[in-house]
């Protein structure tokens, strides 16, 4: 036996003697002491002042054993919600899975302490029935849950993040327009540390409805980039030159393996879409993807394959021109004077046919 469970049996034991001792204590007053009825106890010189207060006094006296016994009751319950608490969250340690001890130990916690208080005052006021507690507990929590809908709500889907584990602490996420580690799951909020180092408090409500996306869910990602070279390369001899080249860099996931593919014929450029596989941690992704496009540029560059800009014709006309509108006289571009002439603007020939 460890020595956490040798101090949880001396504490059940030592309340257990405590609460002997309190028993023999109270049946001996009660033997020793006068018959005595509240009743009469409260008509004791009930008409002046100083006869209530020993009738308080009375009362508070015969009640002190109900409040001691309901003290120890809630005392009892304080420690067999401690003891639940630490062994749920030691399991919940041993099985990685910390954030959920957390959140779970401290809810059981609570539970058996709020039950160890209603059992008090059912001992402390004989009067008061646990249905009338539980009825009139049912009543407030349903205005307690108006109340603090949203923090229910975030707790709730704190909850469930933590049992289904859709993303773990360390996983590399995406949320809205949010990116970067995920440090804890809490009860009200997911943590989250960007890559710049600032950190993001998501409601834990918002990531359970919106979309996630989870970068480091597998050991490698693939990814890719779109690279033109020009149309009198040669296609075959680009992308052996482009596998090659990546081929030789250490953070290239050999299976699966690297490919080329002819992506788009584009106006001035043949598209070749080049996608590779590395580890999927954010560093790895940014290092390797740097390394391949300076690989592939030196290695394009070396087999005097061209990448060329992108090719822009731009067409001008004149608008003011006599021939505008009519596309069988009118050139693209500027039109060229008719019969040697200067071409005039529209609008002067226009007044000469009207008049």
């Amino acid at each position: 036996m460890s020595d956490r469970s040798c101090m949880i049996n001396r504490i059940f034991v030592f309340i257990a003697v405590v609460c002997a001792a309190l028993s023999a204590t109270f049946a001996a007053l009660a033997q020793t002491a006068p018959p005595q009825t509240l009743d009469q106890a409260v008509d004791f010189d009930a008409s002046i002042p100083l006869g209530r207060v020993e009738a308080w006094i009375v009362g508070f006296q015969r009640l002190l054993p109900n409040i001691v016994v309901g003290l120890i009751v809630i005392a009892i319950a304080y420690v067999v919600g401690w003891a639940i608490s630490r062994t749920f969250r030691s399991w919940a340690v041993r099985h990685n899975r910390q954030n959920l001890g957390d959140v779970l130990g401290s809810f059981l916690k609570w539970i058996a302490i709020l039950f160890g208080v209603l059992l008090g005052l059912t001992i402390v006021v004989p009067s008061l029935k646990p249905g009338d507690l539980l009825a009139g507990l049912g009543v407030g929590s349903v205005a307690i849950g108006f109340a603090f809908q949203d923090i229910l709500q975030n707790w709730l889907a704190g909850l469930l993040l933590l049992i289904r584990q859709p993303f773990q602490v360390g996983d590399q996420i995406i949320v809205d327009s949010y990116e970067g580690t995920v440090d804890r799951i809490e009860s009200r909020a997911t943590i989250i540390t960007t890559y710049d180092k600032r950190r993001v408090i998501v409601p834990n409500a918002q990531v359970y409805t919106n979309a996630v996306t989870v970068n480091t869910a597998h050991p490698v990602n693939r990814h890719q980039y779109d690279l033109g070279i020009g149309y009198g390369d040669d296609i075959q001899i680009a992308m052996d030159t482009i596998l090659g080249a990546i081929a030789k860099l250490p953070g290239i996931e050999s299976d699966p393996k690297s490919e080329v593919l002819v992506w788009d014929l584009a106006a001035s450029t043949v598209t070749l879409r080049i996608r590779w596989w590395c580890s999927s941690a954010r560093a790895d992704v940014v290092k390797v993807r740097s390394e391949v496009l300076f690989a592939v540029k030196l290695a394009l560059d070396e087999a005097g394959i061209d990448m060329p800009y992108d090719t822009q014709v731009l067409l001008l006309h004149d608008q003011t021109d006599e021939n505008d509108g009519h596309r069988g006289r009118q050139r693209e571009g500027w039109p060229a004077p008719g019969n040697g002439e200067t071409p005039r603007p529209a609008r002067l020939v226009r007044q000469e046919t009207e008049s």
